[in-house]
């Protein structure tokens, strides 16, 4: 594969209409708020890969643009905030992060069903196995996976106050309640027994470490949810609906855990560690330590609150899975992963 040739991507097929977008309503809206934006008549695609929040491609034929709207049905409480969501983008994109730019938020669920907000398209890859990453050979993926830790390097360097975000999120207290709000997440989504998710939650109560100075925290920080140019960079960072402020060694757990080998043959979630040149676990914790100054020790709990934090994420897309209420395909085998994460997180405390 030439460099810069993207991997294969799930056919995204172009409807005049597709779940949970209507496109007629879109268009009026967008008619009234941004005149002239939209030249001919809408088509859309819903992009594949997410397993949250809805994203489409949307086009007029001569441009195109991404909509980001909640899933359908089944929507846990302050986890799919599409105000906070556009917020935490438009502010960052006056930083070295690289964002899509923000084109339009509407809170009016008439128009379609939903809030949602319009965003300019960045064309780029979101890398997500390690069969997609393994073309780029050994040199390419190292240096696309540590260009991944210096971007949430540059993340957690941003001061709030200057970009209009430092009243974000309470940094004070804020591993605490992140336990409890994902033991609430669970309790809300649970409908069958998991052994091991209540002692894993508690065993993460009795060991919190002292949290460093707050920042802007990405809330689900790993490569599929970047757009990685033809150039080998890092075009944008995307899927903020878990932003907030608070200890930033979360975003390093969460990254720790998806460049951990799962132990599984194939998994409907993003993980890399098995091309050839992807950096170790390690080395991304070493290479973020030298390069933000943060300490590091204590890294083993933050990647066993990631393993938890996947699993109750998981039981919820299981959950609405049960009910009919995801769209795209990959969801029926999401309920089976759920205890390996248990697993792993059980394992990674115990062990550090």
């Amino acid at each position: 594969m030439s460099k810069g040739t993207p991997p294969p991507q799930a056919p995204g097929r172009e409807d005049a209409e597709p779940p949970g977008l209507d496109l007629e309503r879109l268009r009026e809206h967008l008619d009234r708020e941004r005149p002239g934006l939209a030249g001919g008549p809408l088509r859309a695609r819903l992009i594949e890969g997410g397993r949250s929040n809805l994203t489409y491609r949307v086009s007029d034929g001569a441009a195109s643009w991404v909509v980001r709207r909640p899933p359908l049905g089944h929507v846990l409480a302050t986890a799919h905030d599409m105000r906070r969501e556009h917020r935490v983008i438009s502010a960052l994109h006056t930083t070295p992060v690289p964002v899509p730019e923000t084109l339009l938020l509407c809170e009016d669920e008439s128009v379609i069903g939903a809030p949602f907000y319009v965003m300019e398209l960045v064309e780029g890859v979101p890398y997500r196995t390690a069969g997609q990453l393994a073309p780029l050979g050994p040199e390419r993926t190292r240096a696309v996976v540590l260009s991944l830790v210096d971007t949430l390097v540059d993340l957690h360097a941003v001061d709030p106050e200057a970009v209009g975000l430092g009243d974000f999120g309470r940094p004070e207290g804020f591993l605490e309640r992140q336990l409890r709000r994902w033991g609430k997440q669970l309790s809300a989504s649970k409908n069958r027994d998991l052994a091991g998710i209540d002692e894993l939650h508690e065993a993460l109560g009795r060991a919190l470490p002292a949290s460093p100075a707050p920042a802007v925290v990405h809330g689900d920080y790993r490569l599929d949810n970047v757009l990685v140019g033809a150039d080998d960079t890092i075009k944008a960072v995307l899927d903020w609906e878990m932003s907030t402020l608070g200890d930033p060694l979360t975003d390093l757990g969460l990254l720790v855990m998806y460049s951990s080998d799962l132990g599984l043959p194939e998994s409907p979630v993003s993980t890399t560690s098995g091309a050839p040149g992807h950096p170790s676990p390690a080395e991304l914790i070493e290479r973020y330590a030298a390069r933000s100054g943060r300490d590091t020790s204590a890294i083993a709990w933050y990647t066993a609150f990631a393993w938890f934090k996947l699993a109750v994420i998981l039981e919820g897309i299981h959950y609405r899975f049960t009910l009919g209420q995801t769209v795209g395909a990959g969801f029926d085998q999401i309920g089976e992963l759920v205890p390996v994460f248990i697993d792993h997180g059980l394992t990674t405390l115990k062990e550090g």
